[in-house]
């Protein structure tokens, strides 16, 4: 069968899976990770193997941007402890307990095993994202779990090649810091020089169409640019990303930008689904390399690091909460209500989720590599055990941990409104036409509303009552082109109108219609 229909067939499995994961409740990359592995068992099933430079270049670097284009830098900032103890420190501590245990279990040599500790320790950014926007978690935990999936694959991967170098002889552990320290600096550098340059760009371009395409060719050249010259492509994705989101959004018109969305929002979801069901149906040929009496000693293995993994993620968190809350205690008393809690260290511990780059960097391996093997059955396990052990139960566990409702979003909503529609009031305080007058009333309007958040009710009604109005719209724009009185040219412009208004009317931009009220 030809690569494009197999993909083609795979993408309707996967679009039908992660509706049936949301009608479940369990984050989708579980789903599909499994369905992927069963395939991969039945007769006929596709053989497809993963490049891993085209795979990282392709599955991760769009996906990394749009998380790291709506990464809060506040928040970055405000919960940056946890997020050295997590990006930094639990990867660390993750793949020092896993080298040891494939030292001494699998009697890999230290450098096989410190590069197979660092590439079962990230938690994987797709499936974070996946769990984040399936589940609703208080503010603080989705800030820290955004921040770290941002971060801990860099941290990883520049332990892995360090690793892989000492591995097969071609540099020292002792001359590996002089290098961390270069890609580092040299990611952060080049990250906001493509950033800007990107921008330069991006704002010469009027054409929506052209525009998104310029985003995706960078978005993949900065990626490869990163990764040919010796830098840390993720960190520089990060940091390009962020320049982008910062600096951009008064540069480039609403038109352009509610287009880009939209395709970006598509294309994340082909990639993801692709990535976690093309990574189920490498199980054949990692398990058909294994064969003779090794296989259940390497199978015992791979189901030891599972487990290590799982345990050292939980064991760090927590230790680490425990120390903070300590701490805390000299702390005042709005920094001890900001202090973590144990039932959020539970919360994050759990959500370990790893993914493509683990299996990537896995089957990256050269060949030869000691132990290379078991490693990669290793790293597979971990990766599926995780998406399923871990999604599934993500959801019974979040019942049972029972967090309050947090408003936190919310509130800053609505205080941001009232000044937005205070600024406008003032600027238009000067017009005295009847036009002004009109525009006057209606941001009014809105910002009485918002100045009382806690009155759901009046906010609902508000936005009720411009959807029923909008619902009204559509349908005399329907009649009018059905009765010849305009011409599509002209419906299409007053239906991008419509468009616009119940976009600003619609709560995170879903609209249900209104027939009747």
């Amino acid at each position: 069968m030809a690569l494009f229909e197999v993909t083609l067939i795979l993408l309707l499995i996967a679009v039908a899976l992660a509706a049936l994961s949301r009608r479940l409740e369990i984050p989708y990359p579980s789903l599909l990770a499994l369905a992927g592995a069963g395939l991969a068992f039945l007769p006929g099933a596709p053989m497809i193997e993963i490049d891993p430079e085209l795979a990282l270049a392709l599955f991760i670097a769009p996906v990394l941007l749009d998380a790291a284009y709506d990464t809060s830098l506040r928040d970055l900032k405000r919960y940056r402890l946890s997020l050295v103890l997590l990006a930094l420190g639990a990867v660390v501590f993750t793949t020092v307990v896993v080298a040891f245990v494939g030292w001494k279990m699998a009697g890999l040599p230290i450098a096989a095993a410190i590069a197979l500790g660092a590439i079962v320790a990230p938690p994987d950014a797709v499936a974070a994202s996946a769990v984040l926007n399936q589940f609703k978690v208080p503010h603080r935990l989705t800030a820290i779990l955004q921040g770290e999936s941002l971060l801990n694959d860099a941290t990883a991967l520049l332990i892995y090649r360090i690793a892989v170098s000492a591995a097969i002889g071609s540099v020292m552990l002792r001359d590996a810091v002089p290098v961390v320290l270069l890609s580092t600096i040299g990611s952060v550098a080049a990250g906001y020089l493509f950033g800007r340059i990107s921008l330069l760009a991006l704002t010469r371009i009027e054409d929506a169409a052209s525009s998104t395409v310029v985003q995706f060719g960078g978005t993949f050249a900065v990626w490869i640019i990163a990764d040919r010259i010796g830098l840390s492509a993720i960190i520089t994705i990060v940091v390009y990303a962020i320049t982008i989101a910062r600096t951009g959004p008064r540069r480039i018109s609403a038109r352009r930008r509610v287009s880009t969305y939209s395709v970006w929002e598509s294309a994340v979801f082909v990639l993801n689904v692709l990535a976690f069901v093309l990574m189920g149906l490498q199980a054949r040929s990692i398990v058909g390399r294994l064969s003779g009496e090794g296989q259940g000693d390497a199978f015992l293995f791979a189901a030891t690091v599972l487990a290590v993994v799982i345990v050292a993620r939980l064991v760090w968190v927590l230790a680490y909460v425990a120390i903070m809350r300590r701490f805390a205690r000299f702390d005042s008393e709005e920094q001890r209500r900001d202090a973590p809690t144990f039932r959020g260290a539970v919360l994050v511990g759990w959500c370990g989720m790893r993914g493509l780059v683990t299996l990537v960097a896995a089957i990256a391996l050269p060949a030869g590599f000691p132990g290379r093997d078991p490693i990669v059955l290793a790293a597979f396990a971990v990766v599926l055990g995780t998406l399923v052990l871990q999604g599934i139960s993500l959801k019974p566990l979040l019942r049972r941990l029972n967090f309050e409702r947090d408003t936190t979003v919310d509130r800053e909503v609505a205080q941001a409104r009232v000044a937005i529609m205070q600024a406008a009031l003032d600027v238009l305080s000067r017009k005295t036409t009847a036009a002004a007058a009109v525009v006057r009333e209606q941001y009014e309007a809105q910002r009485l509303i918002a100045e009382n958040p806690e009155d759901a009710q009046a906010a609902t009604e508000y936005d009720r009552l411009r959807l029923y109005a909008i619902n009204r719209q559509r349908d005399t724009l329907e009649e009018l082109r059905r009765n010849g009185t305009i011409g599509d040219e002209a419906y299409h412009r007053l239906e991008e109108e419509i468009d616009w208004a119940e976009l600003a009317a619609s709560p995170a931009g879903r609209f249900q219609p209104l027939t009747t009220y």
